[in-house]
């Protein structure tokens, strides 16, 4: 499986422009990162792409990361130590679980669509929009091996 052929060119401009409008509200940044597999925790291979995006260079810390690993079936939401020193524990969960759901029936593209809005909603709360706001990372998808 090649990561950059798993998405249609309209699935990855609605996920584009899922990211664009989610942060019209939320001074946050958002991200989505897609490849093949990965060896080890799911979650730390979503730290080190995060890392590797250079995701942690943003001014409030508030980037947030949706990581897909195309053959393991996995994925990862992870959010930079802005956001985690300002939201509850289970941030994160409810987005998950609506993702899964979509994940579960083969609707990918949809589901990451669904779980980006989500995250905007949430961001909006602690990272409203500034006024004088500039996006820091690209709203591409990235891909990797």
């Amino acid at each position: 499986m090649n990561a950059r052929k798993f998405f249609t060119e309209k699935d990855q401009l609605a996920i584009k422009d899922a990211i664009i409008q989610a942060e019209k509200d939320t001074s946050g940044e958002i991200r989505v990162h897609v490849e093949n597999n990965f060896k080890g925790d799911v979650l730390d291979q979503a730290a080190f792409i995060f890392k590797k995006l250079k995701m942690h260079k943003t001014e409030q810390r508030n980037g947030v990361l949706f990581y897909f690993a195309i053959e393991n079936r996995q994925f990862a939401i992870i959010g930079d130590a802005g956001i985690h020193a300002k939201v509850p524990e289970g941030f994160w969960d409810l987005i998950k679980e609506n993702m899964t759901e979509h994940f579960r029936n083969n609707r990918f593209a949809e589901g990451l669509v669904e779980g980006i809005k989500l995250a905007g909603e949430k961001l909006t709360e602690y990272f409203p929009y500034l006024e004088n706001d500039t996006n820091e990372l690209p709203d591409e998808i990235s891909f990797g091996k």
